[in-house]
């Protein structure tokens, strides 16, 4: 079998799975919240594809959030991401999330010190609520090389249907590279907590990366019939974050 047919299999086979999930979801009224963080180019995008391609329209928002208005700006950081929580029976993926001001608002000046601190402190209190209310949270950080990802952000300058992917972003992504390394890296320290741990996942290669993300979605959010069927993710590729981590060469730099 060919490494193209065998990941078809595998992707084919963990979408029925997804289905299953969302199936029995539906009927037990469970709400699950899946976000998707990760430095520019990690694949955010394709792994969501590959999650929501058969799922239900009704019952499944991907929000991706534009920039704050001004009217935002005053309100409380959260506020603006509480109306898109999942209600009974629905999954919700948020495309970036509030961790926004732990990474590109805090680099790029978004934010202030204060603001970013305030968010650090604050980010696993708001969890901690979602999960006693009993939204099941993954959160899952996306880590790519910087090799790859100035690879990637090459492919599409020059490719003019991936025009839309491009942002202002992208020009700097390479140049504060060791910037976004720390904010990531105190991000991850300060808000993986027991009621909403984060994963970590390399994705310089795609594929692999895309089935172990499905592989622990299941595993973390289906029923116990459906996620006993479901290998476990290669550790290779995808691992729960823990502080060693940010020393022993896991995460990339």
């Amino acid at each position: 079998m060919s490494k193209d047919h065998s990941y078809t299999h595998q992707l084919e086979a963990l979408q029925v799975g997804l289905v299953r999930y969302q199936q029995a979801a539906m009927v037990s009224g469970e709400r699950a919240l899946i976000i998707f963080e990760g430095r520019d180019t990690a694949g955010k995008d394709g792994a969501i594809k590959r999650i929501v391609e058969h799922l239900s329209v009704r019952h499944t928002r991907v929000i991706a959030l534009p920039k704050p208005t001004e009217r935002q700006r005053t309100e409380w950081y959260f506020q603006r991401y509480v109306a898109h929580l999942p209600a009974g029976g629905e999954l919700t993926i948020l495309n970036r999330s509030w961790y926004n001001r732990g990474g590109v608002e805090a680099v790029m000046g978004y934010c202030s010190p204060a603001e970013h601190e305030a968010f650090l402190r604050d980010a696993p209190r708001f969890e901690a609520l979602l999960a006693e209310s009993g939204i099941q949270i993954v959160k899952l950080w996306l880590d790519i090389s910087k090799a790859e990802q100035a690879k990637r952000l090459k492919s599409r300058k020059d490719d003019p249907l991936k025009g839309l992917k491009t942002s202002p972003l992208d020009k700097v992504a390479q140049k504060k590279w060791d910037a976004y390394s720390e904010a990531r890296d105190e991000m991850l320290r300060r808000t993986h907590t027991p009621a909403a741990p984060w994963t970590i996942i390399h994705t310089d290669k795609k594929k692999p990366a895309r089935l172990a993300i499905l592989r622990h979605i299941l595993r973390t959010l289906a029923p116990k019939d459906i996620a006993n069927d479901i290998e476990k993710p290669d550790p290779r590729v995808l691992y729960e974050f823990d502080v060693e981590a940010l020393g022993d060469g896991r995460l990339e730099r």
